[in-house]
């Protein structure tokens, strides 16, 4: 194994490398999630990439991994000047010299985002052994399902989005007696992968979304991310939907994450249709699987 990482480090990610310059060995990230993938890779090129979490009401970073302090997947430890503590329910609450005061002529929600002098963050996360913070949800965006089971779509959604076929995964699954997902395919890769694995390389996304090998591609990268998780918090049934999330259409933000209320809203008979002729349940109908 040595042996080829030394071959492909010398043919491929050289050349990587050198297009950056050739120099870079660290990079700071921030905004929104890196995933472990992107980190892993980056390190495998000899560059580590330092992820930061913060909000606008922390003046930004309130953690961020340091050079000599370095974990794939986690936000490193509190800077200087700032604590951190996990309350009871998971969420995230910061206290510390660059945390806002209040919302400008707004008590009310001032009064809501704060607890005891800590300011509620509104995303779940935990410390490991050493003190790294790790980000897994926003509280807003936990499913429950309908036995009572709480799911962080971030811990499926990451996972099944570093396979290169994939474009963009939505959890979905509240109320629901099990975790689906919407699944969308990168138009960019989409041609290559097929090509590389005997198919029509010019099919359409329609056709490409009932593809049999398409479709054994994203169930592979389905059970990838299962086998991380409980059954209960496992995804049952999948989706590919024949459109790309893109900010033009409105399903993605500039910074291009999802509008995971909109595309809840827009593809609703989708979602239901996964659950269709599914018991339901509820305290006096449980499903037991």
């Amino acid at each position: 194994m040595k042996l080829r990482f030394a071959i492909f480090d010398r043919l491929v990610y050289s050349k990587l490398r050198a297009a950056m310059g050739g120099k870079v060995r660290y990079a700071v990230s921030g905004s929104a999630p890196l995933g472990e993938f992107l980190g892993h890779f980056y390190h495998s090129l000899g560059i580590k990439i330092l992820e930061g979490y913060g909000l606008t009401e922390t003046t930004a970073p309130a953690t961020v991994g340091r050079t000599e302090q370095f974990k794939v997947g986690t936000v490193g430890p509190p800077i200087p000047g700032v604590s951190i503590r996990i309350l009871d329910d998971g969420e995230i609450a910061v206290k510390g010299v660059n945390v806002f005061k209040e919302y400008w002529h707004n008590p009310e929600a001032t009064q809501a985002a704060f607890e005891d002098g800590w300011f509620r963050t509104g995303d779940i996360g935990d410390f490991d052994a050493d003190g790294f913070l790790t980000i897994t949800a926003r509280k807003k965006e936990i499913i429950v399902t309908a036995g009572g089971k709480n799911v962080a779509p971030a811990a499926l959604e990451d996972p099944i989005r570093s396979n290169p076929l994939v474009g963009q995964v939505i959890v979905v699954g509240d109320r629901k007696p099990f975790i689906a997902a919407l699944v969308t395919l990168d138009p960019d890769m989409l041609a290559v992968w097929l090509h590389n694995n005997g198919e029509d390389a010019s099919m359409s996304l329609a056709q490409a979304a009932v593809n049999p090998a398409v479709l054994a591609e994203v169930q592979r990268a389905i059970d990838h991310a299962n086998a991380h998780v409980s059954r209960a918090e496992s995804i049952r049934k999948f989706v590919i939907l024949t459109v790309e999330l893109t900010e033009g259409n409105g399903y993605l933000t500039p910074k291009l994450s999802i509008k995971r209320d909109v595309i809840m809203r827009d593809f609703a008979s989708t979602i239901q249709g996964m659950y269709q002729g599914v018991p339901v349940v509820t305290e006096q109908n449980p499903v037991v699987r």
